[in-house]
């Protein structure tokens, strides 16, 4: 095997000029380089000596075709020593960053340690032939789109037929020139590289509207803080999306809302924008100035307005409500960012303009929360967490035990204090989701600790939304009941209509995954609304839990009848319904006659930290 390591220029002034500051060209003494007192290898190629350092200008540098790319790096695999050192030596001096493997059964480890753009492997080694090499690069998916390119002295056309094959994606025959060498292995990285920027780009961005991806979105929030001060949050949400959706479909509908992704990717331009929802958008305007938060939130609101869309031949315009957040009011994470971002959308769509910015609590108000949220803080650094059960008992009776489960802090004067307090702390802190993670933590130790012959209860355990849709919780969570066993039926995920409007895709996601091992989902705090019943048939639901709303009003008829048709509507659907609390057995005879499942509130029993409800006795 060899490279043609002495070619010469033939005659004429021209060529006396310009061979020797040619890259293909060694220097003069070259050949030394290989013999017994020749310098190490490194220092070999880095150094040359001192009649060619006189004699030979600089070799020209690979310039990158981007400014600032790092420079080429190339994994050699070649167990010629002389071969491999001539071939690293010509690509470093063309600028490129080249390493040598003698074995091929080395080569996984420094791919991994190098993180080369091109692989450039002889045909046959001992050990391992080159295509049995490339299979294996191939099988690992980090290095599926890694050029390889073999060195082959081999003139048999089946011999390079086998090695395209094996997934290399070309050859080079022996002996190579040296400025072959380097426009082969530049091109072919050149080229790698331009198609793995291409990759990124497309799981950044939606195909359709231009958008970036709701993961990739969520990322360049998360390095934003806490450092980011100055700028907004904006929330988008389409209104009226479930009407559209009962009369047009859902393929309609979702061509309609890529639509409006498009319509908000033109008028954001190069700010980052994303859909988090299937109708709620983000549009982060890092440095946006306070007095144009305001008016940045109504172009967004009026870039639906006058806008006519399509659906088949009717046409159509939609409405937008815009809540925001400025980031001067300063916050630990995104999760807390987008907490406040979410809150300013809700009082939105209670406005009559549409329009609402985050107004964070009053300082007489923030004292006390900042008190308690140190506290909050504290008690989860030293894993002081309480939790509260009360039971949901059936109004037609049974023995089957479940519970509530209750998130309660106490202060230190010893007070508790309910989660309806400390959630919102907590969303503004950006710590629901450690919340969240050490109560369903909590939650799973206690099902696992249950006795498996005996009675087993269900245990109900909130979480928020975005915890879900946390990378790896669901992994977490299943494999946590895995090891302990745990029957996939005695956890239920319970979480509230107002998060689970703005992030249906992430509960719906979540679910799916859950419901291969059994784990089931509860919609809590449910009011019955167009955008809210359709909740009902989009997502995998086997609880829907009333809101207080109709206990505390339940003696108003209209409240009743509302009341009946959701329970209906649900038992239709397949759906349990929870009237929650409950105080008063004529609150409890009232749900009993309009159809309901399951009671829970202090007329049963208050929350407790004891799980000794008796199911199996008790009378309603």
């Amino acid at each position: 095997m060899s490279f043609a390591a002495n070619e010469r220029p033939s005659s004429g002034s021209a060529a006396r000029s310009g061979a020797q500051a040619r890259a293909e060209y060694p220097p003069s003494g070259y050949w030394r380089r290989w013999c017994g007192d020749a310098s190490p290898p490194t220092e070999a190629l880095t150094t040359a000596p001192p009649e060619a350092e006189a004699a030979v200008a600089p070799a020209p540098k690979v310039v990158p075709t981007e400014q600032g790319e790092p420079p080429y790096r190339v994994l050699i695999v070649e167990d010629d020593r002389s071969q491999a050192l001539f071939a690293q030596g010509v690509l470093r001096g063309a600028g490129m960053e080249a390493e040598v493997v003698p074995l091929a059964s080395d080569t996984m480890s420094m791919l991994a340690r190098l993180q080369p753009d091109l692989v450039l492997m002889d045909l046959h080694m001992p050990g391992m032939s080159g295509t049995e090499l490339t299979a294996q690069i191939r099988s690992d998916v980090a290095y599926a789109h890694i050029p390889v390119v073999f060195l082959t002295g081999d003139t048999d056309p089946e011999s390079h037929l086998e090695v395209l094959d094996s997934g290399a994606d070309d050859y080079l025959s022996k002996p190579v020139r040296p400025r072959h060498l380097i426009a082969a292995v530049q091109n072919r990285v050149r080229r790698a590289r331009a198609l793995k920027q291409q990759r990124e780009q497309e799981v950044r961005r939606h195909p359709t509207t231009g958008l970036l991806t709701r993961t990739f979105m969520l990322q360049q929030l998360t390095q934003a803080f806490p450092t980011q001060t100055v700028g907004a949050v904006h929330f988008v949400v389409i209104e009226g999306t479930s009407a559209l959706r009962d009369h047009y479909g859902y393929a309609a509908l979702d061509a309609v809302l890529s639509e409006a992704g498009r319509l908000i990717g033109e008028v954001s331009g190069e700010r980052p924008a994303a859909r988090l929802n299937d109708n709620t958008f983000v549009v982060y305007w890092p440095g946006l100035p306070p007095d144009r938060h305001m008016l940045w939130a109504r172009q967004l609101r009026d870039t639906f307005t006058g806008r006519q869309l399509q659906i088949g031949s009717d046409t159509l315009r939609l409405r937008a409500c815009v809540g925001y957040v400025d980031l001067a009011h300063g916050f630990s994470d995104a999760g807390a960012a987008l907490a406040a971002a979410e809150e300013a959308l809700r009082a939105a769509r209670n406005d009559p303009v549409g329009i609402a910015a985050y107004r964070p609590p009053s300082e007489a108000v923030s004292e006390h929360a900042a008190n308690l949220l140190s506290q909050l803080q504290e008690a989860l650094k030293n894993e002081r967490l309480e939790l509260a059960f009360q039971p949901i008992v059936s109004v037609v009776g049974g023995d089957h035990e479940q519970y509530q489960t209750l998130v309660r802090l106490r202060d230190g004067s010893g007070q508790l204090h309910t989660a309806a307090e400390i959630v919102p702390l907590a969303e503004r802190a950006g710590l629901v989701h450690e919340i969240d993670r050490r109560v369903m933590s909590r939650a799973i130790a206690i099902l696992g600790e249950q006795p498996v012959g005996g009675r087993r209860a269900r245990l109900f355990v909130p979480q928020s939304a975005r915890s879900l849709g946390q990378e790896g919780y669901a992994h977490w969570l299943l494999d946590s009941l895995k090891k302990l066993d745990i029957a996939g039926d005695l956890l239920v995920v319970d979480v509230r209509l107002s998060e689970a409007q703005l992030h249906s895709m992430i509960v719906r996601e979540f679910c799916q995954q859950m419901m291969a091992a059994g784990v089931r989902l509860c919609l809590s705090q449910f009011q019955s609304n167009p955008e809210a019943d359709a909740l009902l048939s989009q997502l995998p639901l086997s609880y829907v839990r009333l809101s207080s709303h109709y206990a505390h009003k339940i003696d108003q008829q209209a409240v009743q009848d509302e009341m009946k048709l959701l329970i209906e509507r649900a038992h239709q659907l397949g759906l349990q319904v929870i009237g929650q609390h409950v105080e008063d057995p004529q609150t409890a005879a009232t749900l009993w006659l309009s159809g309901i499942d399951f009671i829970q509130g202090d007329l049963v029993q208050r929350a407790n930290q004891s799980m000794d409800f008796d199911f199996q006795h008790s009378l309603l």
